[in-house]
């Protein structure tokens, strides 16, 4: 069973109807019980830092997605949730994320003559072609919402990166724990090949 986190903010029927089409048993849901018993957890996320750790600490489900993301069940971050794995973020001077990781959440420069929010398809340079990168051809285009990027994460969790006037640390992987800035229930068919190899993991 995949549990996709709901706490109230989130592109969840879109990550829903991805694995629905892979023929994977899904539900949405803010059951602890259900977070803690399923196999492969995954936390969505679209809006602000700020707003999505106060929705999950007012909820009381801080301490069981940083169980998940401890490494005892498989679990994937998309866009925000990437983003929330990390301490903290330019977008919320003062609000503490997960810890999971660290790794510093900056905002997009304005000035380099490129529309902010970085919207649509871009390349990635893939840094490790194991987990949910297995079979993917480096430089694949993923789609991408965002304005705020990780940067000056460990080279050792970095498994992407991308190029929009910035370097863009856009995919992270450690053990049983990944992450993407891009949304992969958006990006077609290479999209659902890494959503693939994420439930395939057991």
């Amino acid at each position: 069973m995949i549990a996709i986190i709901d706490y109230g903010a989130g592109n969840l029927q879109s990550v829903k109807k991805a694995l629905d089409y892979l023929g994977c048993e899904s539900v949405i849901t803010s059951d602890k019980a259900v977070i803690e018993g399923a196999s492969h957890v995954i936390l969505p996320g679209v809006g602000s830092f700020g707003d999505a750790m106060d929705s999950i600490r007012s909820r009381g489900l801080e301490e069981v997605i940083k169980n998940a993301a401890s490494g005892k069940q498989r679990f994937l971050g998309i866009c925000l949730g990437l983003q929330l794995l990390f301490e903290e973020s330019e977008e919320s001077h003062g609000v503490k994320g997960l810890g999971v990781f660290k790794g510093r959440i900056v905002k997009i420069p304005e000035n380099l003559g490129l529309k902010v929010p970085h919207m649509g398809w871009n390349s990635v340079d893939i840094k490790q072609s194991g987990g949910i990168f297995e079979g993917i051809k480096n430089e694949s285009y993923f789609y991408f919402v965002h304005s705020f990027y990780l940067k000056d994460a460990d080279c050792d969790i970095v498994a992407g990166a991308a190029q929009y006037g910035v370097q863009i640390q856009c995919a992270v992987q450690k053990g049983n724990i990944s992450a993407t800035q891009f949304h992969p229930e958006k990006s077609g068919e290479i999209g659902l090949k890494l959503l693939k190899n994420f439930v395939s993991e057991d």
